[in-house]
């Protein structure tokens, strides 16, 4: 399945096709009515395994997301995650109960459920979008956040019982978000303190750890009563901008994460829906599509960004841009297990919605901004920049410790007489960083940034370990040879780390 998945990913880029419709393509052509015919009809454990999801998820788009872009757009993303919200909840309901002849409690359900914009959509679509810095970030915090307010909607509409006054809700979602935003803030700013301050044994746990903060975030934010989806986003917002040990691995194995589990929740969720019952909902989803897309979203983004001054043009891209996906699915699981009546056709309807209009819009989305002339032109976009492409440049990054004792201190530059294809290109000294010169004297405690190609590798380890053992005049001392067994006297030997090896090391960075 990840195979095929994967493979979707690459006819998804050629097409402008939204990968998560190829996702949900497989789950139902593998379950009922499908040639897999696997029967499938757990809603429950496709909530648990879709808020899973949604964690790894939203750290991942919290790592990739880079504060300068986001912070001059937080007001007007908080103003769309919540009074957004309310507005787009309540025309989508009233559009339901009026015109499709829905219930009001199946009917709010259904404004709450799709007033979500998917994070995971978003995050895909935007990234490959050239779009001014101020769409691009209100658009992407605005996915993260309203996931929380929405959740505790839905949650309270598929409460058996009456539901509360509108004021008590409102103040149990604003304690909720505040919590939550607390307890993220809170987490964030520990863990990149501890990731700071703790050297780990191997670069490998880096990641690991980083997404293990992440986890802790939501888990705490939960269990304090508060949003823990909003939670998990701040936190890892926090971590992805606070300069860690190995950021560039930290963010690779965070979107390597994601991806599975995009495959995984958008798969079940195919697998959880039987086709032949979409038929009598089309229509429905359709109508109810209309009004979310052409009336709702575009007052939700006028009455939220009128405070703001925003373009008229920039609020009509963010108002087709309000992507859905997978997020409003597995919310449309949460009435299926509280077993409200009617909970399978609002799944059915929810489904068949997110499909047509993600079809719609996510192909026609650059087309737009290029229509509206926010779109940047291909000669302007931005490079293919990498941190250290050394495994595709055939080269190796060497990161050199010089320890008490070591014979390199007070050796230049010039004098460690590297091969013909190698280089110190960075000193880093007392937490500061700089490029030496060929005079630059080295010191106690110095970590340099040797670049080396493949064929001269190995020649630059020895020479520099020689060096390490023999000072400037290593070679005369017959320490400057190939052959190490012996070892340096106890104390002088000169510490490395391969960082960058084509053997798909990362690097590691010299910032702490």
């Amino acid at each position: 399945m990840l195979l095929i998945a994967v493979a979707a990913v690459r006819i998804s880029s050629r097409s402008g096709l939204p990968s998560l419709l190829l996702y949900l393509g497989i789950g139902v052509a593998i379950g009922q009515d499908g040639i897999g015919n696997i029967a499938f009809d757990n809603a429950e454990l496709t909530q648990v395994i879709g808020y899973a999801a949604l964690v790894v998820i939203l750290a991942e788009g919290g790592l990739g997301t880079k504060w300068t872009e986001v912070r001059p757009a937080l007001p007007a993303a908080a103003v769309l995650s919540t009074v957004g919200v309310a507005v787009s909840v309540g025309v989508t309901a009233a559009g339901a109960h009026y015109l499709v002849g829905l219930d009001w409690r199946q009917a709010l359900i259904i404004g709450a459920v799709v007033s979500s914009t998917d994070a995971a959509a978003v995050f895909s679509v935007l990234r490959k979008v050239p779009l001014p810095s101020r769409v691009t970030g209100t658009l992407e915090a605005e996915s993260g956040f309203n996931d929380a307010p929405v959740v505790i909607l839905v949650v309270a509409f598929s409460t058996a019982g009456p539901i509360d006054h509108w004021y008590v809700l409102l103040g149990e979602i604003a304690l909720e978000l505040a919590i939550g935003a607390a307890v993220g803030i809170a987490v964030g700013f520990l863990g990149a303190l501890g990731l700071r301050r703790v050297a780990l044994p191997a670069s490998g746990l880096y990641p690991i750890a980083v997404m293990a903060i992440a986890v802790v975030a939501y888990a705490a934010g939960a269990l304090a009563h508060g949003s823990g989806f909003l939670a998990v986003y701040l936190a890892s917002m926090i971590l992805g901008n606070a300069k860690l040990p190995h950021a560039p691995a930290n963010r690779g194995f965070a979107e390597g994460l994601g991806w599975i589990a995009q495959i995984g929740m958008f798969v079940l969720l195919g697998l959880l829906v039987t086709p032949h019952d979409l038929i009598n909902d089309f229509w429905p989803a359709v109508v109810i599509g209309l009004i979310l897309t052409m009336v709702a979203r575009p007052l939700e983004v006028l009455v939220s960004l009128l405070p703001f001054r925003i373009p008229w043009q920039e609020q009509a891209l963010m108002s087709w841009a309000g992507l859905r996906g997978a997020v409003p699915i597995i919310l449309a699981t949460i009435p299926m297990v509280a077993q409200v009546e009617g909970s399978e056709r609002i799944f059915n309807i929810v489904f068949v919605l997110v499909v047509v209009y993600t079809l719609i819009q996510g192909p026609t989305l650059p087309w737009l901004a290029k229509a509206l002339r926010l779109g940047a032109s291909s000669d302007a976009s931005d490079l293919g920049v990498e941190s250290a492409p050394l495994e595709r440049l055939r080269g190796h990054l060497l990161s050199v410790a010089i320890p008490e004792g070591s014979r390199m201190h007070g050796v230049e530059v010039a004098e460690l007489r590297l091969p013909a294809g190698a280089a110190v290109t960075l000193v880093v000294r007392e937490d500061k960083s700089f490029v030496p010169g060929p005079a630059t004297v080295l010191r106690h405690g110095d970590e340099l940034l040797v670049v080396a190609t493949d064929p001269v590798r190995d020649a630059t380890e020895r020479r520099l370990r020689a060096v390490g053992q023999g000072g400037k005049l290593a070679g005369w001392l017959g320490t400057g040879g190939g052959s190490t067994a012996l070892g340096p006297p106890p104390g002088t030997e000169t510490r490395f780390q391969r960082t960058g090896q084509r053997s798909g090391q990362r690097q590691k960075k010299p910032a702490r």
